[in-house]
């Protein structure tokens, strides 16, 4: 089985083509390489957003390392960690279902997850994770099984997976044409 050919995107055109109805909040994740990486990470899934809670940290150089040009593309949102509840419920209020990209107890496996339409992935800080006053927010939590002696993903990676598995769940149609 082969890759479908991707198709030429004129630039002029881009901001006008689908995206998914995705959104990463990585309010919580204070590393601005993680950070660029997620941005480029979503730009090539074309996530609908990532929230930062900055956007002053697209001018950090270890952000721009990692994104490369993808902040151009990706749209982003700020919210500071403080506004994070009430972002969260304003989400929901407009039909968004957010999940906590969480290693809890109670998370439900990556792989027997099904993703709502509109959905929210809420990423938790680098070594910490989500705080409980968070994560108790989120309609879901969700975990991706792991059998390492490590007992964590680094968070870009983490929402990288997740990100795959909610465009294996809705597939965006051909962007050319």
């Amino acid at each position: 089985m082969s890759l479908p050919q991707r198709p030429s995107i004129a630039r002029d055109r881009y901001a006008q083509l689908p995206r998914q109805d995705l959104v990463v909040c990585a309010s919580l994740v204070q590393n601005p390489a993680n950070l660029g990486g997620l941005c480029r990470t979503a730009e090539a899934f074309r996530v609908e957003s990532v929230v930062v809670a900055d956007l002053a940290l697209t001018q950090n150089l270890a952000f721009r390392n990692l994104a490369v040009s993808a902040h151009h593309w990706q749209p982003l949102e700020a919210c500071s960690i403080s506004a994070l509840p009430a972002w969260i419920a304003a989400q929901q209020q407009v039909g968004y279902s957010a999940s906590a990209l969480d290693l809890r107890a109670d998370a439900v496996p990556l792989s027997e997850f099904s993703f709502p339409r509109r959905a929210v992935l809420v990423l938790g800080r680098e070594l910490t994770g989500i705080p409980a006053e968070i994560a108790n927010l989120c309609d879901a939590a969700i975990a991706i099984p792991q059998f390492g002696m490590v007992e964590s993903l680094n968070v870009q990676t983490a929402a990288a997976i997740a990100m795959y598995e909610y465009g294996r769940q809705y597939p965006l149609s051909e962007l050319g044409s």
